[in-house]
């Protein structure tokens, strides 16, 4: 289709731009943090933070991980029943670990802290299948 003012290309590129943006909704960019506490051999506490950015994350995609998906494109649900596989697949990322042991009384009491610091994580939810792949 010619425009005014004679390019000929503005429908093209046009539609390649809604095509590269309709593309690249299906991935979205999810904020991870991890906190993992043993106290005296004991798990004393576990969380996982999860939210969406707010902004667009800089970084290549890593190496990726490829959950299950039955039930749609709640992130947190799906890392929940494909537990094991996300906890081996950032403890391959890196933890930062804090140990610390003390001893008052003849008691020993230790502490280890397991973290992973805030990571942008790019996620592709698929019908079978989720792909998550942490940016760096």
């Amino acid at each position: 289709m010619r425009s005014r003012d004679g390019n000929h290309y503005l429908s093209l590129r046009l539609y390649l731009v809604l095509l590269l943006s309709s593309l690249a909704l299906n991935a979205s960019e999810y904020l991870i943090s991890y906190r993992y506490v043993v106290k005296d051999a004991i798990i004393y506490n576990e969380s996982l933070y999860i939210s969406k950015t707010m902004k667009k994350c800089i970084g290549k995609p890593q190496n990726e991980l490829i959950l299950e998906n039955t039930n749609g494109n709640n992130l947190k649900t799906i890392i929940s029943k494909n537990s094991e596989q996300f906890y081996e697949y950032i403890h391959k990322l890196g933890l930062n670990i804090q140990h610390s042991e003390e001893t008052t009384n003849m008691q020993n009491t230790s502490t280890t802290i397991l973290t992973l610091k805030t990571t942008c994580f790019k996620v592709d939810f698929n019908d079978n299948f989720v792909k998550i792949s942490a940016l760096k």
